[in-house]
């Protein structure tokens, strides 16, 4: 049995991970999907990952899943657990120093939705999320998602990353094949920049905890 330890992204809720953590819990695996405090503008990125570690409590050797904005989180969980692996779902790979309110420019981002977006007829960057974001989510299910959605802090986005280098852990990561938001493109070069990894590429969309979570389950057991 392994724990995973599943990260939501930005103005999210850790609801938007139940159907994977059913998919995992009937694999017989723990999961631990905590509410982040999104919303709080006392908590930076040290005071997040603080209180993913206090929702882990006891268990080791978790497999640190960080989707999206989670990204930034997910990696200072795992640098406390010697014996984790961390797994990068359609995710904001960090770089030390760096603030997630800066992370759009440096990573070239806006060129790159700009690009896709030229190729897909403006599918990709769309201002309307059940275009660009929810694209693939059973529509009652996106709007579920979207009542349910919070405020992100500024403060979250201003925080820079602490750690000096990522953490000396298994890491894999994810890329989407219908991500209209990261396009699959973007984020392969992000990971190879960034961490030297090759990213493997599932079904789905940014969303995809909610549109594809059986085989986001089966592709996050590969790291158990």
């Amino acid at each position: 049995m392994a724990t995973f330890v599943l990260i939501h992204g930005a103005a999210d809720v850790g609801w938007s991970w139940h159907l994977v953590a059913a998919e995992l819990r009937a694999r017989g695996h723990d999961v631990v999907a905590p509410d982040l405090p999104c919303e709080d503008e006392s908590a930076g990125l040290p005071e997040t990952a603080d209180a993913v570690v206090q929702a882990i409590g006891q268990r080791q050797d978790p497999v640190v899943v960080g989707h999206s904005f989670g990204g930034f989180t997910a990696p200072l969980v795992a640098d406390r657990f010697p014996g984790a692996a961390l797994v990068y779902v359609a995710g904001m790979i960090p770089a030390p120093g760096e603030r997630p309110g800066d992370w759009w420019e440096r990573t070239g981002y806006s060129e790159a939705v700009q690009f896709q977006a030229v190729r897909d007829g403006g599918l990709t960057g769309n201002e309307d999320p059940y275009v660009s974001f929810l694209n693939g989510v059973p529509r009652e299910l996106a709007q579920e998602a979207m009542r349910r959605s919070r405020d992100q802090s500024e403060a979250s986005f201003a925080s820079p990353w602490p750690l000096a280098a990522h953490p000396d852990v298994p890491t894999r990561v994810l890329v989407c094949q219908d991500d209209r938001f990261f396009p699959p493109a973007f984020l392969r070069r992000v990971a190879l920049e960034r961490l030297g990894v090759a990213a493997e590429e599932i079904p789905g969309c940014h969303c995809v905890p909610l549109s594809h979570p059986r085989e986001l389950a089966e592709a996050l057991m590969r790291s158990a």
